[in-house]
C-alpha cells in the first residue's frame, strides 16, 4: 500500500496577506491578535501550514503505526465558525492548572486537541495566554530539538 501524502505542510505563502484575505474584518483583527500572542509565547514568526493553518516552530512525530511526519509545534486557524488554536492534548503534570484555566477561560468549546472560540471578545485572553505557554512548553518537552 502506498504512503499516503501528508496535506498540512508549511508553505512558503505569506501569514500577513492570508490574513488580510480573510473576508470578515472581526476574525482578521481576531487574527491578527492571535497570532501577536502566539509570537510572543513562541518567540518565532509563524508560516502557514497548508492552506489555513497559522504554525509556529514544528517538531517530527512517529505513530505506533509507523506513520510519521512534521506538524507545526503550536498554531491557530481563523475558521468562519470559530478560532481554532491547536493546543497540546496531555498537559502531563499540569492538568490541574490547565483545568482550572479552563474554567477561567470563557466562552469556548473544546476537542481533543483543539479550542473553539466564536468571538475572542468572549474570552479572557491573559488566560488564553497562558494556556497557549503551558502548552507550547509541554510540546517542547516531549519532543525537544
Amino acid at each position: 500500500m502506498a504512503k499516503a501524502a501528508l496535506k498540512t505542510k508549511a508553505t512558503e505563502i505569506s501569514v500577513g496577506t492570508f490574513i488580510a484575505a480573510l473576508p470578515d474584518e472581526r476574525r482578521r483583527e481576531e487574527a491578527a491578535a492571535i497570532d501577536a500572542l502566539h509570537r510572543r509565547v513562541t518567540g518565532l514568526e509563524p508560516k502557514m501550514w497548508g492552506p489555513s493553518i497559522i504554525g509556529y516552530g514544528s517538531y517530527d512525530y512517529k505513530y505506533d503505526s509507523g506513520r510519521e511526519g512534521t506538524m507545526c509545534r503550536g498554531g491557530f486557524s481563523p475558521r468562519k465558525a470559530a478560532m481554532t488554536l491547536y493546543l497540546m492534548g496531555n498537559y502531563c503534570d499540569r492538568q490541574a492548572e490547565v483545568d482550572d484555566l479552563f474554567a477561567r477561560l470563557g466562552k469556548h468549546t473544546t476537542g481533543k486537541s483543539c479550542l473553539y472560540i466564536k468571538k475572542l471578545a468572549d474570552v479572557d485572553l491573559d488566560v488564553l495566554e497562558r494556556l497557549v505557554a503551558i502548552s507550547w512548553q509541554v510540546m517542547n518537552e516531549k519532543f525537544p530539538g
